[in-house]
Order: structure tokens, then C-alpha cells, then sequence
């Protein structure tokens, strides 16, 4: 059974930082592309970052460009999103998720998914 397991959310303060990792097990990601979504209060989930397991290929969207930096661990299976001069509009649930192929940006091309972590970011 795979599982993807997200921690490291928490409250801070606008500017700051935090690191959030996912860990996977069930079966290893090789082929996979790992993403970190994130759901903010009354929205969609949206794409925030992506890596390819193998290739170590990145991916951004524009919101979170040269804030965020995701990356991966292979050795523990692990993945993480490292984020700084976090602002208020970053406060959200943010999700792990991975797919087998190539990279996607839509929450539905992705098969599997963590149970999220919140992250607030105070003004």
C-alpha cells in the first residue's frame, strides 16, 4: 500500500521560512514525479512545485518562483518543499503527491496523495 506522509507545517510569521517533507513507502519512486499542492480557504487546489524522482527536474509555479525550492532525498524516499519569505497568501493545506510518468499540474493526473499539512503564515 503506498502512502505519502507530509509534515513539517506550522504558523509563522510573513518573511519567514519553513521546510515541509513528505515521505513515501509502499513502493520507490523512480519513474515517479513527486508535487506539492496547496488548498488556501474557499479555493481550489492548486499546482505549487514538482521534481521528477530520477532526473531531478524541477518545476514552479510562477506564485512561488525563487521562494520555494522542492527536492528530494532518493536514499530515504523522501521529498521536500522548502519555503522562505513566506507571505500571507501562502497560508494553506498543502498536499504531497507523486504520479508515474512525466510531469503534470492538475490535482487529477496525480494518484496518490498525503492527508496535507496546514501551513499559516501570520502579517
Amino acid at each position: 500500500q503506498v502512502q505519502l506522509v507530509e509534515s513539517g507545517g506550522g504558523l509563522v510569521q510573513a518573511g519567514g521560512s519553513l521546510r515541509l517533507s513528505c515521505a513515501a513507502s509502499g513502493r520507490t519512486f523512480t519513474d515517479d514525479h513527486m508535487a506539492w499542492f496547496r488548498q488556501g480557504p474557499g479555493k481550489e487546489r492548486e499546482f505549487v512545485a514538482a521534481i521528477s524522482w530520477r532526473g531531478a527536474s524541477t518545476y514552479y509555479a510562477n506564485s512561488v518562483k525563487g521562494r520555494f525550492t522542492i527536492s528530494r532525498d532518493n536514499a530515504k524516499n523522501t521529498g521536500y518543499l522548502q519555503m522562505s519569505s513566506l507571505k500571507p497568501e501562502d497560508t494553506a493545506v498543502y498536499y504531497c503527491s507523486a504520479r508515474y510518468g512525466i510531469v503534470a499540474y492538475t490535482p487529477a493526473a496525480y494518484n496518490y496523495w498525503g492527508q496535507g499539512t496546514q501551513v499559516t503564515v501570520s502579517s
